[in-house]
């Protein structure tokens, strides 16, 4: 009887952690601030590497080096048509992509709007990796100086006013 509540717990533990491992929060979260210095708002992504990974692996069926600047063109091409802002006038602006910093749990992704204020974003558009994870949730942050706002985007909500 001794043993077999000891096998019983041992497996209970075993599918508890199992469980416990399967499941991944699914999260990016992006930063819109303006540099006075440059004149420019920069916009800093950071996502979890292995989602990068594995949505990059699931499209092209191969494992991809984010070190390679061809790689990192197959990033850019997959995030410009889905973060994007425009202005006041609903009109797009134009997002300069920076580049990208990689390290073990993390993918960063550097843009900016050239010239332009905080204050002259009028919607937030992000779809990054809500077309591959059904989960996923996106949250900005717009830190206009004066305050932060912060905005979530997922499968359902993928556009945002900035105000």
């Amino acid at each position: 009887m001794k043993l077999s509540f000891k096998a019983l717990a041992a497996a209970a533990l075993l599918c508890a952690s199992t469980v416990v491992s399967a499941h991944r929060f699914h999260a990016g979260i992006a930063d819109i601030s303006f540099n006075a210095r440059t004149g420019s708002t920069e916009i800093v992504h950071t996502y979890m590497a292995h989602d990068i990974e594995a949505l990059l692996a699931n499209l092209y069926g191969r494992q991809f080096d984010l070190a390679d600047p061809e790689d990192q063109e197959v990033l850019r091409k997959y995030v410009e048509p889905r973060f994007s802002l425009q202005g006041q006038d609903k009109a797009p602006l134009k997002t300069r992509w920076v580049g990208v910093a990689i390290d073990p749990t993390n993918v960063t992704i550097y843009q900016e709007v050239e010239q332009t204020p905080v204050w002259k974003v009028g919607a937030v558009h992000n779809k990054v990796l809500v077309d591959f994870l059904p989960d996923q949730v996106n949250t900005v942050n717009l830190n206009d100086g004066k305050a932060v706002r912060t905005l979530t985007f997922d499968r359902n909500n993928a556009e945002q006013p900035a105000r």
